[in-house]
Formats: structure tokens, sequence, C-alpha cells
């Protein structure tokens, strides 16, 4: 009985033995390119995403922008117009006035600023006088920066009058904060139950008036008060371009990885 015995080489061409044929796979270019780009599938999900997350922060930051802003233009109306009457509950972003009287020849220093001069640099702190109130208790004023060491109380009308100025809440002291010496009438606080104990009263405000005013001559040894309202900071546009920033950081590098990915065998 005769035995076939067909043999094939790896590599040669097409050949037909009993019949049976060797034929080669065809290659289906389509097939292996849609394989390629099922690597970017899950890549790709993270991306769009991510993606849409850092946009919709930067959307937040530019409606959390457009909020503040109004806040700022409420402000600066506060500044130019005339002041208020202090209202029940007070925010520090309103110019408010207050009736009664000043209470003579007691004051504090608070806190301890250099400030330049002509003449090199002066040491001084924030100058603290008591008001009394017409219908409430005694305020806390903080007349502005003086050229002291040793509080001396400003000299301040007489008789019925007003002050104008911020309201600033009572601070509580922290870590860093210096050590108060009653004794010399010197606080690093501005705490009004410590500060208002030092001048004799039991009771007072539970926060202090910053005095806002015209500033005296240069060289002046009168309180300088303040100029503005306080205001909060607006740093709502670099956070909106940070978001936005990142999400076009984002598009580019995804470019990139993908096209190495297709490039892969």
């Amino acid at each position: 009985m005769a035995v076939s015995v067909c043999v094939h080489l790896l590599s040669g061409p097409q050949r037909d033995c009993g019949g049976l044929t060797n034929k080669r796979p065809r290659e289906r270019p389509f097939l292996h390119t849609m394989t390629k780009y099922r690597r970017l599938i899950k890549p790709g999900i993270a991306a769009f995403i991510l993606f849409w997350v850092l946009i919709s922060l930067g959307v937040w930051q530019a409606h959390r922008r457009v909020w503040k802003e109004g806040i700022l233009a409420q402000i600066h109306a506060a500044e130019i117009s005339p002041p208020i009457p202090l209202p029940a509950d007070p925010t520090p972003f309103e110019k408010v006035s207050i009736a009664g009287h000043w209470v003579m020849g007691k004051a504090v220093l608070y806190s301890d600023e250099v400030h330049d001069s002509p003449n090199g640099p002066i040491e001084g702190g924030e100058l603290v006088m008591p008001f009394q109130q017409d219908n409430g208790p005694v305020v806390l004023v903080d007349l502005g920066w003086v050229p002291q060491k040793k509080p001396q109380p400003a000299i301040l009308p007489a008789g019925e009058t007003e002050a104008v100025g911020y309201i600033h809440q009572s601070d509580q002291a922290g870590w860093f904060a210096g050590t108060d010496d009653p004794k010399r009438g010197l606080f690093y606080t501005l705490n009004t139950t410590t500060l208002g104990a030092a001048l004799g009263f039991h009771q007072v405000a539970p926060f202090a008036l910053i005095a806002m005013g015209p500033l005296p001559p240069p060289g002046s040894a009168l309180p300088q008060p303040a100029q503005t309202l306080p205001r909060p900071p607006n740093n709502h546009y670099q956070y909106e371009l940070t978001w936005f920033g990142f999400a076009m950081v984002l598009v580019v590098e995804f470019f990139f990885f993908a096209r190495k990915r297709l490039r892969e065998p």
C-alpha cells in the first residue's frame, strides 16, 4: 500500500497534495485597525469625563467671578455714599455711623507697625478709644495708626457727635500673636472684651469700629484713619484660566498618547 506523504515548507508556495490545500490566512487590515483603536476606549472614556469635569470647574469659577465682581461693585458704591446708621446685623463691607459721645482720657494701642517717613522708619500702633452710643453699649473705635509707643488719647470733639467707619468683629489671639501688656496699654489682638476691660469697661460691643476719614498732613502725629472698606479677594479669573488651561493640556496630551498607541504593532 502506497503511503503519500506531503511535506509543506513553512515559507513555500501554495501546494496541493491529495486534494488538501495549504492556504495562507488572508490579512484583514480593517480588523487590525479596529483592534488598535480598541486600545483607546478606556483611556478615551477617562479623558472625556475628566475634560468635562475641568470645563465645569472653569465655568463654575466664571460664575463665581461675576458674583464677586458684583460684591466689589457694592462695596465701591458704599465707599462713595454717605454712611448708614449702624444696622442690627452689620457686615464689614458697609460704611456705618454711630451716634453718641467720646469717652475722653482713655486709650490703648493695638498692634505694632512701622511706617516710613521722610526721616526714616517710625514705630507706632493703632490708637483705640471708647465711644459711648446714645442707645447702646460702648464701642471701641480704632482711630488709625499713630507714631506712639505709649497710648496717648487723641483730642476729639466733646459733646454729641458721630463716628464713621466699618465694623470689625472681635478677634481671638492666634498661635503667633504677641503677648499683651495691659499695664502699658499695648495689645496685639483686637479683642474688644480684653481691650474694654483694660479701659475700665465691663461691657462693650462685640465688635470694633474702624474709623474712616481724611488723612492728616504728612508728618502729623494725628491718627491716620482707614481710606477704603475691606475687600474680599477676587482670584476667580486666575482659577478660571487654570481649569480651562488644564482642559486644553489634557486634549493635547491625549492626542500624543493616542498617536503613540496607534503606532504600536
